[in-house]
């Protein structure tokens, strides 16, 4: 099965197509981990997904929250920032969340390695200009390799 896929994103509106894409095969307590620097559109990317689901309230970034929870579409979103907990290892819930129905879209995960689930997709979003993004799309588990492979590029 497909483990590894890179996807080239020449604008917003082509990050949205491909998380819809994306959320369309997502099921309860799937979970999905976004990394990138600053601006490369880890958000984008969740608004997204979002929007594959059916949710349709404004999706904004938790940076300050950590967390927020979106219940209107097929399946619950809860959508964490992890950027603020850089070194703290602290468990804010997420363990709860992950637990619940819903899926789990985490920023910054890299921040919070030791309480990551065991299987997720992962996808670093690297800017390689204003609008252009290289999307490196990491599935860890069966059913994640599995969507892997149905994501049309």
């Amino acid at each position: 099965m497909e483990k590894e896929k890179e996807i080239i994103s020449y604008s917003v509106d082509e990050t949205h197509i491909l998380a819809q894409e994306i959320a369309k095969r997502l099921w309860n307590k799937s979970c999905v981990l976004l990394s990138g620097d600053l601006g490369a559109g880890k958000t984008s990317l969740t608004q997204g997904i979002a929007k594959g689901l059916g949710i349709k309230r404004r999706i904004t970034s938790p940076t300050f929250t950590l967390q927020k929870s979106y219940e209107d579409g097929r399946i619950n979103l809860h959508h964490f920032d992890a950027y603020r907990l850089e070194n703290s290892f602290q468990d804010i819930g997420f363990s709860e969340f992950i637990e619940e129905d819903g899926v789990c879209v985490i920023e910054w995960p890299e921040y919070i390695t030791p309480l990551l689930p065991k299987e997720y997709l992962w996808i670093d979003i690297i800017i390689l200009d204003e609008n252009k993004r290289l999307l490196k799309i990491k599935a860890v588990g069966e059913k994640y390799e599995q969507l892997l492979k149905e994501i049309i590029c």
